[in-house]
């Protein structure tokens, strides 16, 4: 066996493991019909499957689990500045303690972060017409992942299923596909915002 790579390597402890995945913003109601948006760096498709990771003491979670619909609204990376705006906010009052520190309750994400709300076709939820990527879906099955000292929930794996798929017209090609050169989604690495670099090439099955 021969060792080409002679950069050395450090065992770390990080607080998160959030090595670039996409953000999506998750818009949801409550029983009062009040809507929400939850950012979230935790979410992955299979299929027309999603599994989204959501912490148990998040408005977007409880209404969730309540409603049984949501809609995953993927932004591109210029909507990073309003994201922000609504990043440190929770639509749960009051908050829960382990946030109240870093977090304040706003009934109004919309209004907050300045997004533009628009309906949804198949489910309930309003959309975010900023949101090049709307993904409509309904809930499927919510697993616990994790539990505090004392039993409490705290982190959950979410499954949905995507329902109806709608994108900003001039990111459709052929019909039915998202062109690539075209779609530049917000990516979240260890907390910093990125744009998507270089085409470096595709994949065999690519079909465009």
């Amino acid at each position: 066996m021969h060792l080409r790579n002679t950069t050395p390597f450090l065992t770390i402890q990080p607080k998160i493991l959030y090595f670039g995945t996409p953000v999506a913003l998750i818009t949801t109601i409550d029983e009062k019909g009040i809507s929400n948006i939850g950012p979230i760096s935790s979410a992955w498709a299979l299929g027309y499957n999603l599994l989204l990771g959501l912490g148990c003491d998040s408005k977007t979670y409880q209404n969730l689990i309540l409603t049984k619909e949501c809609v995953v609204n993927l932004p591109s990376a210029g909507l990073f500045e309003k994201i922000e705006r609504i990043a440190g906010l929770t639509g749960l009052n009051p908050v829960p303690e382990n946030k109240s520190k870093q977090y304040r309750y706003e009934p109004d994400k919309f209004l907050a972060g300045d997004f533009q709300m628009m309906p949804a076709e198949k489910v309930t939820p309003q959309a975010i017409a900023d949101c090049p990527l709307q993904l409509e879906a309904t809930l499927q099955h919510h697993y616990i992942m994790e539990y505090g000292t004392d039993g409490t929930p705290l982190i959950a794996a979410v499954q949905v299923k995507v329902i109806n798929v709608r994108a900003h017209e001039h990111l459709v090609t052929n019909q039915n596909y998202i062109d690539p050169a075209l779609w530049s989604p917000l990516i979240y690495s260890f907390r910093h915002y990125y744009a998507l670099g270089e085409k470096v090439g595709k994949n065999f099955r690519a079909e465009i």
